[in-house]
């Protein structure tokens, strides 16, 4: 799979800023969900980068810098626990990728969006949702390992706050082992209420309480 074919195209077709968004964080029960949009310069290629889930997290390390320098425009949206309880982890993803697409569109004027798989209609520039886009596309993929990189960096900081949730090892994901420390230690306000596994842990305790 070539992962410039779309920004080629669309390079072709007239279109010179090329957003691409992505985000973290939609499976954990606990911590934001990060989006991100990056803009690479016309005719940018790194045959390393590729979609973050498939790359080892020293690599992302290393590939975040050099996206950051490479690029011509990062933007970074972080979406609150609280903020997915109230409108849901798909809608909070979408909005942390507008806001990730503004940002971005501050630096450059961004001309054309592509994302992994999200329908955004509510730009005035055309946007192409690419089902599994980062592995498809540079520019997605770019936006992967920055949210990726960006929501770890969110997790180790809250494993230094809370290290009894060994949050460093599962990153929030519903391991086994991390579903017998949340039932051990109870439910932290970074957790996601919403999300049935806690919610489950959540009624249970409230339940114990009053009666």
């Amino acid at each position: 799979m070539n992962m410039n074919e779309y920004e080629n195209n669309l390079n072709k077709e007239g279109y010179n800023f090329i957003g691409g968004c992505d985000e973290a964080g939609r499976g954990p029960l606990i911590g934001p969900v990060v989006a991100a949009c990056v803009v690479f310069p016309k005719g940018y290629t790194n045959e390393e980068i590729n979609d973050s889930k498939k790359i080892s997290e020293k690599k992302r390390d290393k590939l975040y810098d050099i996206i950051m320098k490479d690029a011509l425009a990062v933007g970074v949206s972080i979406i609150s626990p609280k903020t997915i309880d109230e409108i849901n982890i798909y809608e909070a993803s979408r909005l942390g990728m507008i806001n990730a697409y503004k940002q971005a569109n501050e630096k450059v004027k961004i001309d054309y969006l592509i994302t992994d798989a999200m329908p955004i209609d509510t730009l005035d520039i055309p946007v192409l949702k690419i089902i599994k886009g980062d592995a498809k596309s540079v520019t997605i993929a770019a936006a992967s390992i920055i949210a990726k990189v960006t929501r770890d960096k969110i997790m180790y900081e809250l494993d230094k706050k809370y290290p009894e949730y060994e949050l460093c090892k599962h990153k929030g994901y519903p391991t086994k082992k991390h579903l017998e420390l949340m039932e051990k230690y109870g439910i932290i306000d970074e957790y996601r209420i919403s999300y049935k596994p806690v919610k489950l842990e959540y009624d249970k305790k409230n339940f114990n309480k009053s009666h």
